[in-house]
């Protein structure tokens, strides 16, 4: 929020149309705070007071409370309690650089429980408009090796710091004095990672729609205190800073990361995006699956679906229907007698037409092979408009140019039907991991009530797919998506 002094006012809008990749519902917001969960309910909030909420961490409307107004909140869950910071003023809103950061807590987020009541605001630092620093723009890091909690903030006005909370109250540690740890950066987040803290900082220029030039750096350090140093080894505090997410796939200016571990394995990171070209250049909210190369943080690609070979990362092994395989004609040449100035000419790849009429008409079981291009092979994935989980929508999985879908069974194996129903053990959820494969998981296993949150598509052996719990320590519960 700042480095351009631009006054703004957030209003949440209807959309009636976005794109696959895109969040649902009205996720117009700027300066997300982290993705917290409360009740089985997903909640962000933004600058102005308000935010957002989602029972389904991908269609998101307004409704979240936070009195204080001001800028830039982050949240945290410590306990049973929810820590929540923000900035009171500073940033230049107004003119000025002289600001407040608070903290209040609450039992919890929803703001139609009895037990909704924040407490007091509690002042944890300020910045006098005179110097090179301004009170705004916190984040939170509860250390998990030390259980200390850590702030950082800042703006490009001058100098981010750092300062120690009381994890009991909430308040300043006694004694605590602040610390410089980065320059050139402003909307700070800490996190800490395989004995990594790492500090992630909005870089660029806000507040400008489409002209907006923010994107996401970070520095890295085995202290939480610093000193932060990037890839090529410049320290933050001199202006480094190794590039995490840019502008992209018709959205710019992403800014304010947040982290949230789904599971094992698998992390989605939050933003906003200063523009979306494909909603009127409005700021919205944004979730990419974070990925880890060689201890870095990046965000991985918004996906948007396609035909794709389903590849096993197990064996390199191609999932497909249990089919007779059809040979393709060809016309056979000893490569020894070839003439190489004979022309040559494309094949035609085999096609669902020479081949559909062989299979089976009902139920057709699924197994593992070498991928040859053929149209058992070739699955296409697209949003089933049938809902989502935080990160993405729910997809159905079907044999390209066929209706055929990928559906679980109620005995926790794999099956394909001759139609996509909408059915819930025929909605996939895809998720991509930290490492850059995917997991394909169920909504839901036929006969069992809850929602499915372990079972995912799995290769019990080179040949064989069936649902077995996600294990991101195995290449077995892994699968690549090949655009061939």
């Amino acid at each position: 929020m700042k480095r351009l002094l631009i006054a703004f006012s957030f209003v949440l809008c209807h959309f009636s149309a976005v794109r696959v990749a895109a969040q649902v519902g009205q996720p117009y917001i700027h300066d997300p705070s982290t993705i917290a969960e409360c009740d089985g309910k997903y909640y962000t909030f933004g600058t102005g007071g308000g935010g957002l909420i989602s029972d389904d961490g991908w269609t998101w409307h307004g409704g979240a409370e936070r009195p204080g107004g001001g800028a830039a909140p982050d949240v945290l869950k410590i306990g049973n309690r929810y820590l929540v910071i923000y900035g009171a003023t500073g940033g230049g809103l107004g003119g000025g650089h002289n600001g407040r950061i608070l903290t209040m807590w609450n039992k919890t987020l929803d703001p139609n429980s009895s037990e909704f009541r924040f407490t007091a605001p509690i002042e944890v630092c300020y910045s006098d408009g005179l110097e090179d620093q301004d009170a705004i723009d916190p984040g939170l890091l509860l250390d998990p090796t030390t259980g200390r909690l850590w702030v950082s903030y800042g703006t490009y006005f001058g100098f981010i710091r750092l300062i120690e909370l009381d994890p009991k109250t909430g308040m300043r540690v006694a004694g605590n004095k602040e610390k410089d740890i980065a320059i050139d950066c402003e909307a700070t987040d800490l996190v800490y990672r395989n004995g990594w803290y790492y500090l992630l900082g909005t870089h660029g220029t806000c507040c400008d729609g489409v002209n907006s030039t923010y994107n996401i750096v970070v520095g890295r350090s085995r202290s939480v205190e610093g000193p932060y140093i990037d890839n090529v080894g410049r320290d933050m505090l001199q202006g480094g800073g190794r590039m995490v997410v840019a502008a992209g796939d018709r959205v710019c200016g992403p800014g304010h990361f947040g982290r949230t571990i789904v599971d094992e394995g698998i992390e989605v990171m939050s933003c906003h995006y200063e523009a979306d070209l494909d909603r009127s250049g409005r700021s919205v909210l944004g979730l990419r699956p974070l990925l880890w190369k060689n201890d870095w943080p990046v965000a991985g690609e918004r996906f948007h679906g396609g035909t794709f070979e389903i590849e096993s990362e197990r064996r390199g092994y191609a999932l497909e229907l249990a089919v007779d395989f059809v040979r393709m004609k060809q016309e056979r040449q000893a490569f020894w007698r070839i003439d190489p100035n004979e022309p040559v000419k494309a094949l035609p790849s085999q096609t669902l037409q020479e081949v559909q009429d062989t299979w089976p008409k009902g139920d057709i079981d699924v197994r593992c092979g070498d991928y040859m291009f053929r149209p058992h092979q070739r699955w296409t994935i697209s949003d089933a408009q049938q809902g989502g989980y935080l990160g993405g929508p729910y997809y159905k999985i079907v044999i390209e140019g066929t209706n055929r879908a990928l559906a679980a069974t109620a005995d926790r194996e794999l099956t394909t039907v001759p139609q996509f129903t909408g059915d819930d053990e025929q909605l996939w959820r895809i998720e991509q991991a930290t490492d850059g494969t995917f997991r394909l998981m169920p909504k839901r296993i036929p006969g069992e009530q809850q929602l499915n949150s372990r079972m995912c598509l799995y290769s019990a052996a080179d040949s064989t797919p069936t649902l077995a719990e996600w294990d991101f320590g195995s290449d077995n519960a892994k699968w690549n998506l090949r655009n061939h």
